[in-house]
């Protein structure tokens, strides 16, 4: 397809966005109609069919994965869903079941479409959102940061700095068990059909919350929950948590702000009772969405003068005095978790292990530099100059070891091997790259920072 086509398709989707959120934001109550024709067509599913490309992903349980379609060709592809589609004869296929790790030792279930079956669903919606995404999203309260156009987990932990800054020290840390795998599948329906009245777009929904996990050969039929991994599981699990999210910004802002991302989300607090009030408040509604807290991972937090800190999104958060600002004072900090400090030593390790000595030095640091680049994006935004030295150190450690071990190679030779000579042949250093929010900015250079992180005797936290 010529570039000035897919310019003008991805125009007229942006315009079919635009149109749907205008006005959906000035009616809460008018239910959408009309929307399946506007599922297939043609500019629509080439833009989800370019998003799920750039996506990647592994096949489906039909085994046929990108390259292959792309091999025999996107446009007989595309036009095979939208005749499909036009004549009703679509039938989604079971998900393949995979398991990941989670980090504490328990497999986290994922569901992994047919790519046949991500393109339709990309279609109806998108991370730019195209037919309904636009129109839940004039609905979604500024407390929900997750899987959101132009919003993100750096947003989430800016809203928490802010909150503990200004007082809010009593933290309700929850934690839903097994949130995707509980979702009351009819009442997340009852929740589309506020403003959904397409019947064809609702049984599409439907026929996907209810299409099976395919694991071990045997097919398995899904009556609760929808399979995380699916491109438009996000956007369900949002609008059945945006209950939550409803009721706290009508009758419980009183009590605390809210931040949720997902399924993850705390509640900042300015004193105890508020706290707890809040706690039941939260039990009260998610026991209404028919899901349960978990026991052990929902937990109340006092952050007053750095007695206590929470993990979220990868990050501890803590308050502690500053020395730039106001010794007197604590203010709110964070910096990458010790278990997200272990996933990516983890991956370092795995990278540079002794097997691999017959490469060249260059591309293993080739196969490092994404992943120390695309960790240090995330956390760069908080108070990880300590962390960040310390796996640069790691890192450096590691290069020399395989060095060292590498045919060839003697221990002398390798000993003036620098972390700056590692740099000079293109690894990506972490150290100097924190870019504090504009509210953070200290006075100082960073590297003071790093001192005063090291100041509070928080060994193995800071």
């Amino acid at each position: 397809m010529p570039e000035t086509d897919k310019s003008l398709e991805v125009d007229k989707v942006r315009e079919l966005q635009r149109k749907l959120y205008v006005c959906a934001k000035r009616s809460k109550t008018r239910r959408f109609h009309a929307l399946y024709d506007r599922i297939y067509r043609s500019d629509v599913l080439w833009k989800a069919w370019h998003r799920v490309r750039s996506n990647k992903g592994a096949a489906g349980v039909d085994e046929v994965t990108l390259r292959f379609i792309e091999e025999q060709g996107a446009a007989q592809f595309l036009e095979g869903i939208q005749a499909d589609l036009k004549a009703g004869r679509y039938r989604p296929s079971p998900v393949r079941r995979q398991y990941i790790d989670k980090g504490d030792g328990k497999p986290r279930p994922l569901g992994i479409p047919t790519v046949r079956d991500r393109v339709v669903q990309m279609a109806t919606k998108d991370p730019e959102g195209t037919p309904i995404e636009p129109i839940f999203e004039a609905d979604f309260e500024p407390s929900s940061y997750g899987f959101r156009p132009k919003k993100s987990a750096t947003e989430a932990l800016e809203a928490i700095r802010i909150a503990g800054n200004q007082g809010h020290d009593f933290v309700v840390d929850a934690d839903i068990k097994g949130y995707f795998d509980s979702i009351d599948q009819e009442k997340l329906m009852v929740l589309v059909e506020e403003r959904i009245s397409d019947r064809r777009v609702l049984k599409l929904i439907r026929k996907w919350l209810k299409a099976g996990v395919m694991e071990d050969g045997t097919v398995r039929e899904t009556l609760a929950g929808t399979p995380q991994g699916g491109v438009i599981s996000p956007l369900l699990a949002n609008i059945y948590l945006h209950l939550l999210d409803r009721i706290w910004a009508k009758k419980c802002g009183s009590l605390g702000v809210l931040i949720r991302y997902a399924d993850d989300f705390v509640v900042m607090c300015t004193t105890e009772s508020k706290a707890k009030e809040a706690l039941r408040q939260v039990q009260f509604v998610t026991n209404k969405l028919g899901l349960v807290l978990h026991p052990e991972k929902t937990r109340m937090v006092e952050l007053t003068r750095g007695k206590g800190s929470l993990v979220f999104l990868g990050c501890t958060i803590r308050k502690k005095r500053s020395i730039l600002r106001n010794p007197r004072r604590h203010y709110m900090q964070r910096w990458p978790s010790p278990k997200a400090m272990k996933r990516v030593r983890t991956r370092v390790h795995e990278l540079t292990d002794p097997r691999h000595s017959g490469e060249d030095v260059k591309q293993v640091i080739a196969k490092l530099n994404p992943v120390l680049r695309g960790w240090g994006n995330y956390f760069r935004t908080g108070n990880a100059d300590r962390k960040f030295n310390q796996l640069d150190s790691y890192v450096y450690e590691r290069l020399t070891r395989w060095m060292y071990r590498r045919v060839g190679q003697r221990k002398g030779r390798v000993e003036k091997w620098s972390h700056d000579r590692f740099v000079a042949m293109g690894l990506y250093r972490l150290r100097g790259t924190v870019k504090y929010p504009a509210q953070a900015t200290p006075g100082r250079s960073s590297l003071s920072r790093v001192q005063e992180n090291c100041t509070h005797g928080l060994k193995g936290v800071c």
